[in-house]
Parts: C-alpha cells; sequence; structure tokens
C-alpha cells in the first residue's frame, strides 16, 4: 500500500496543506468523493421523501443507497441498521428503548475500558432500579479478559456493554470468546466499535454482537453513527419514536428521522475501500474489501512500529497499554505519560511546530481514574490512519526527541 500513498491522500482534501494531523480517533478526515456525493445530494434532490414526484424518488432511493453503504460497513448482518448523529446519542436512543422490558434486579455490565458513550446511558438505568456492575479492565496488560468478566455474570445478566478497541490505549479484545459468554446465560451484547472501525473490516452478526455501534466521522465519512441490532434484540426494544411508528422498522429507533444529504453520501466510503482492494494485488478467492482491510492492517502496524520503537528508547515515557505493534493485538492509537511532566504540556508545543494531537481522557473516565493518571492531566494520544505516512511519524519523533528523550 505504500506505494499508493498519495493516490490515497489526494482522495482527502483536508490532508492539503503542511498541518500533521495525529488526532484521528478524535475524527478521520473524510472523503472528498463523500462531500461530493453529500454537495450533489444537496444540489438535486434536496426535497422531502415519500412523494410520488420523481426528484423525491430519487431522494429515496440515494438515502436507501447510503444506508446500505453503512450496513455493509457493519458486516451485512440479518438485523437492521440504526442511524443517529452520534454514538452517543444512539446508545441513549437504544438505553431509552430497553428500558421498559427492564425489571428492577435485572443486571447490566459495563466495563472500566469503554467510552462514556457505551457506559453512561446503560448505567443511568440504575434509577430504575436495574443493577449496573463493572467488569473490570486487568491491570497488567490493560485488557478486557473473559475471565474478570465471568464473576459478573448471572440468570439476571440483561446486558453486557464492551468496546471492541480501547480509544486511549488501541487494544483490541476478543469480542467473539465473550459473547459466547454473554449467550450461554441469556444475555445480549452490545459492541461500541467506535475505535475499531477505522483500521479493520467489520462483521457484528460473526462476531456474535447483539449491537454494534460506530461513529462513521471516524471512518472518513460526515458527522454519523450508525448500529447494528441482530433480530432478536431488535425485537426487545419499545418504539421511541411517535406512538403511530411503533411497526416502522429502523425508523422507530430513529426519532426525527435520519440526516437525508450526510447518510446518503455515506454511499461513498465502501466505494473507496472496494476501489483500493481493486488497485492492490491478492489471492482472487480474496474480495477488493478484505484486500483493502488486510492492506490497511500491515500498513498501520508499520507505522505502530516505528513510533513504538522511538517512545520505548525514551527513559521517561512509559506507553500506556501494548507495547507491541502487532496488528492482532492493538491498532495505531498510541497512548503514553512523560515523567515529570503533565499530560496537557505536551500538544501545545508540538502544535507549535505544526503537530496536532491531543491530551486527556477522551472520555474513558474509569480507565483514566483506574490507572490514577487524573492528576497527570490524563495521557497523550497519538492516533494514526491508513492515510498517514512514515515520514509524519518521523516528523512526529522528530519534534518530541528534545521534548522527551
Amino acid at each position: 500500500m505504500q506505494r499508493s500513498l498519495d493516490r490515497i491522500r489526494a482522495r482527502f482534501p483536508g490532508l492539503a496543506g503542511d498541518e500533521l494531523l495525529l488526532d484521528n480517533a478524535g475524527g478521520s478526515q473524510i472523503l472528498g468523493s463523500v462531500i461530493d456525493e453529500i454537495a450533489d445530494y444537496l444540489r438535486s434532490c434536496n426535497v422531502q421523501h415519500g412523494a410520488s414526484y420523481a426528484r423525491s424518488r430519487v431522494a429515496v432511493e440515494r438515502v436507501l443507497a447510503g444506508e446500505r453503504a453503512l450496513a455493509s460497513l457493519l458486516g451485512d448482518g440479518p438485523g437492521p441498521v440504526i442511524i443517529g448523529s452520534s454514538t452517543t446519542q444512539l446508545v441513549f436512543n437504544l438505553a431509552a428503548a430497553l428500558a421498559p422490558s427492564l425489571r428492577p434486579g435485572d443486571e447490566i455490565v459495563v466495563s472500566e475500558a469503554d467510552h462514556e458513550a457505551n457506559v453512561g446511558a446503560w448505567a443511568r438505568l440504575a434509577g430504575q432500579g436495574v443493577v449496573v456492575r463493572s467488569w473490570p479492565i486487568e491491570r497488567e496488560r490493560l485488557r478486557l479478559e473473559p475471565a474478570g468478566l465471568a464473576p459478573l455474570l448471572s440468570a439476571r445478566t440483561r446486558l453486557v456493554c464492551m468496546t471492541h478497541c480501547s480509544n486511549v490505549v488501541g487494544t483490541i479484545h476478543d469480542v467473539a470468546a465473550v459473547a459466547d459468554m454473554v449467550h450461554s446465560v441469556g444475555a445480549r451484547l452490545f459492541v461500541d466499535g467506535v475505535a475499531y472501525a477505522p483500521h479493520r473490516g467489520v462483521d457484528a452478526a460473526a462476531l456474535g454482537a447483539d449491537g454494534y455501534v460506530f461513529s462513521v466521522y471516524k471512518v472518513y465519512g460526515p458527522h454519523l453513527a450508525a448500529a447494528y441490532l441482530s433480530p432478536g434484540f431488535f425485537a426487545e426494544l419499545a418504539n421511541i419514536n411517535h406512538h403511530f411508528l411503533a411497526d416502522a422498522g429502523a425508523y422507530r429507533l430513529e426519532p426525527g428521522g435520519v440526516c437525508y444529504e450526510l447518510v446518503a453520501g455515506c454511499a461513498a466510503i465502501p466505494r473507496y475501500l472496494d476501489e483500493l482492494g481493486e488497485a492492490l494485488d491478492g489471492p482472487a478467492e480474496v474480495g477488493p474489501r478484505a484486500r483493502a482491510w488486510a492492506a490497511i492492517a500491515a500498513h498501520e502496524e508499520a507505522l505502530s512500529a516505528r513510533l513504538l520503537e522511538f517512545l520505548a528508547a525514551c527513559p521517561r515515557v512509559r506507553v500506556v497499554g501494548e507495547t507491541c505493534p502487532d496488528r492482532q493485538v492493538r491498532v495505531p492509537t498510541i497512548s503514553f505519560v512523560v515523567a515529570g511532566m503533565r499530560s496537557s504540556e505536551l500538544p501545545p508545543r508540538l502544535a507549535a511546530q505544526g503537530i496536532g494531537v491531543r491530551f486527556g481522557d477522551f472520555y474513558a473516565r474509569a480507565l483514566i481514574d483506574r490507572l490514577g493518571l487524573r492528576a497527570q492531566d490524563g495521557v497523550v494520544r497519538v492516533s494514526l490512519v491508513h492515510y498517514n505516512r512514515a515520514d509524519e511519524v518521523d516528523r512526529l519523533i522528530a519534534a518530541l526527541a528534545p521534548i522527551v528523550g
């Protein structure tokens, strides 16, 4: 993929200029083809849906194409995909829809590794008598281990919520193994894939997830989120839209509907991945999308290795999480702390050199508190994606060396 990087970067208008953007876990750059789709929708068919005239029918089809594209990014499972403005908003919708089926004493498990988006909405259900349990992170490797979940499961467990990949330390978790455990007690599994989906292909149904959500604006698209729901889980969720829309499919979980032009723009995301894969060599039996994701993983592993090797050689630096760059173990979201320095001090010094990274807890507040890093202002996070280059990592290293070396 290294040979294709110039062509890849040309597809992202936001990469023009000299500023080095290494805060991609907060939001990736958007594809130019997505921008074009959005603009064309607004120019050519910005009308209300459901009418008999031609432009309305075209508008419906273009939004449906965007919805199908998002479903393909989630694996095209048998259940519906719902869309909202953000992952946080979607999870609040789902919690509200699940609430009527819950009884006092029912149990929900959330994790210490998760972004607040997959914690707060579920935790608020304690107000109606639901018992909320916390799945502790394993301290040595900073992973969610099945052994830590097992004592929390019982016949009262209704839902387990976990992250596929930590948005702070980049660790990939074994969702399929957890799904088997959760289903063995008759519970559902809801997965936050926000930090995973920009880096690897997702097949939510094959993983065994009953719900799987990701932020489209972190996967090269507009500011939206999408969630897959298994048919069984979807059937348990109450209508939260207008009362007369109880039989309206996914729409009953999308009060106010979707943003037409943004959803229409999403049709360009899987098209880009397929085009990327078609330009790569690989076995004929492997489809272009799979080739694209494999190449992305390999390229990102090389970027991670470059940065992790440098950080490991800095005596004052401690990488928070896995120090191994293996693509099976982590994604290129790398956090660290520097002895004798608050994490808030470093990003402004890099910004002065045109390099964009951030510090903080990144809404994974339980994790930062568990690690005792609140007083240090959390961590410094560098988050790479496939359009980043090795020379950009080298530029970051050159800037960091006199500060943390």
